[in-house]
Formats: C-alpha cells, sequence, structure tokens
C-alpha cells in the first residue's frame, strides 16, 4: 500500500464537504487549526453550502472533490464532515491523479466509503477527526491527526480489560464505520480481509440491527480471515423496548466464541471525542494483554 507524501509546513489542505451540509464556524475554525499548525489553507467552492440535506447537489460536491484531486497544490483532502452522500458520487469521480501522485484523504464515518476505494487502489488514507468535530475533540485526536499527515511516529495504548481477548498479530489495517463496511461487503470496493486488522466503530445503530451486521461479516467469512479486532466507539447505541438482552462487547464476543484473534474494546477511535487517526491500509501490529491494548505501526 502506497503511503502519501508527509506534509510540511506551508503546504495547501484543502477543506471540502462531500456528504451532509456543515455549519460556517466549523470550517472556520478548521482553517484557524490548520493555520496555527503551519499550513495554508483552501476552501472548497461550496463547501459552506446546501441543498436539502446535502451541501451541494451530486455534481457540485463531486466536482469539488475532483479539484482537490487533480491539483497539483493540494497535498492533503480534508472532508469537513459525513452524515450520507459519500456513496453517491463515489464512482463518478476519476481517481486517476491519486495513483500519480497520492495525497493523504481525511475523514471517518460516512467518509468510509472513500477510505474502502482507496484501498482497492492501493493507497493509504487517514481515519481521522474532521472540522465537524475539532472543537470537542481530545489533543491526543488532533495530535495524531497532525501526526499521520506529517509522517510523525503514532503509538496508541490505553489499559486492557476483563472482556478483551489477549494476542498479538500483524496486520494491514483495514475498517472505519461499520454500517459502511457492511453495506459495501461483497461489492468491488470491500476491503480484503485476509490477514487484516479490522477496526470498527458506529453511531445511534439498535443493538440488534449491530447484532445483524456482525453474522453478515460472520457469514463472509471476515472473522476467520482477519488477525485481529479493534472495536471503537460504539456511541449512543439503542436497545429496544424488548430488551435484545446483551450489551455490545457481548453481541461482539458471541461472534469470536472459538477464535483465538486478538480483541480490544473501548479503541480511542470513532464518534467519540478522543477520535485518534488511523492509517487505513498501513501495516501495523496489534497486541492485547492483561495490562494494555498497543497498536504501533510498522
Amino acid at each position: 500500500m502506497i503511503p502519501p507524501k508527509a506534509l510540511t509546513k506551508g503546504d495547501l489542505i484543502y477543506i471540502t464537504a462531500p456528504a451532509k451540509a456543515i455549519e460556517p464556524e466549523f470550517i472556520q475554525y478548521a482553517v484557524e487549526f490548520f493555520h496555527s499548525h503551519g499550513f495554508r489553507t483552501e476552501v472548497s467552492p461550496n463547501c459552506r453550502g446546501k441543498s436539502g440535506y446535502f451541501s451541494g447537489t451530486d455534481v457540485i460536491r463531486q466536482s469539488d472533490l475532483q479539484y482537490a484531486i487533480e491539483s497539483p497544490d493540494v497535498k492533503a483532502i480534508v472532508c469537513a464532515r459525513g452524515g450520507y452522500g459519500c456513496i453517491r458520487i463515489l464512482d463518478s469521480i476519476n481517481w486517476a491523479t491519486m495513483l500519480r501522485e497520492p495525497k493523504w484523504l481525511i475523514g471517518f464515518s460516512d467518509i468510509t466509503v472513500f477510505h474502502h476505494r482507496l484501498y482497492n487502489l492501493g493507497i493509504q488514507s487517514i481515519h481521522g477527526s474532521m472540522p465537524l468535530n475539532y472543537k470537542e475533540n481530545s489533543s491526543e485526536a488532533l495530535n495524531t491527526l497532525i501526526d499521520s499527515i506529517c509522517g510523525g511516529e503514532i503509538i496508541i495504548n490505553y489499559p486492557s480489560k476483563a472482556n478483551y481477548k489477549i494476542g498479538s498479530a500483524e496486520g494491514v489495517l483495514v475498517g472505519g464505520n461499520l454500517s459502511i463496511i457492511y453495506s459495501l461487503l461483497a461489492t468491488k470496493d470491500s476491503y480484503i480481509f485476509k490477514d487484516a486488522i479490522l477496526f470498527i466503530e458506529d453511531l445511534s445503530e439498535q443493538l440488534y440491527h449491530l447484532d445483524r451486521m456482525l453474522f453478515t461479516l460472520k457469514k463472509f467469512g471476515v472473522f476467520e480471515l482477519i488477525r485481529g479486532l479493534i472495536v471503537g466507539g460504539m456511541t449512543d447505541m439503542k436497545d429496544t423496548s424488548d430488551t435484545i438482552g446483551m450489551n455490545v462487547p457481548e453481541i461482539i464476543l458471541q461472534h469470536l466464541t472459538f477464535s483465538k484473534i486478538p480483541v480490544a474494546f473501548d479503541f480511542p477511535c470513532g464518534h467519540i471525542a478522543d477520535n485518534r487517526a488511523m492509517k487505513v491500509g498501513a501495516n501495523v501490529i496489534f497486541s492485547v494483554d492483561s495490562a494494555e491494548v498497543n497498536l504501533s505501526y510498522l
């Protein structure tokens, strides 16, 4: 997998909104944030726009992103927010320039759609925080974002808990929003799960739907192919009035009863303040022991 070039001070970062509309104050905050780190910024022409739910029509959103891909001055593309809409423009984008001149594309949630396509093109991308969230993010989330685009060393570790599955594995890091991963299974954009370290996160899903998605991944053979599973924020998950009777770790672990791969919960990524940057397509070492969860890059 090809890592795009590391950015240096003075490089141009392009901010665009390929999905849901976003309030202008979040964009301004992001511009000031990147300027404080020595970068120049360019905001896409329609980033602050609104067309119903979306920031613009499909044609407008595609055009803004296509410009960033084609521009030799743009060194990184920051997606302003998720929501829904990336799948609507995915196949109308010409990704050829990314193959000739790879550049970092950054975002999470619905942006997981683009991580899938870039992964299948052999280009690394960054699952990381977006302008919508910068005001509320932890310092670790923002520091790992800057370190990721600048080629800094990133090691993520935190104390492990009793329901984790202990072990260690090396593999290619793939993942993102579980609902998106689920929706792209068996398509040409699906991740290749063999020997991968898979990370998942999600927001506001019913617990029974989480179970359904995991059953689909299991029937697809994902849990037999991967070398490790990282579970990030499962934020604002909901239960029915007649409860399913299991919490998130219990739902996930039932699908891995006979698996010996390492599994960690509460990983700092996803729809949470401590949403640390993850390089999709990078080679990593993932380990879980009785004291600590650790993820580092090879």
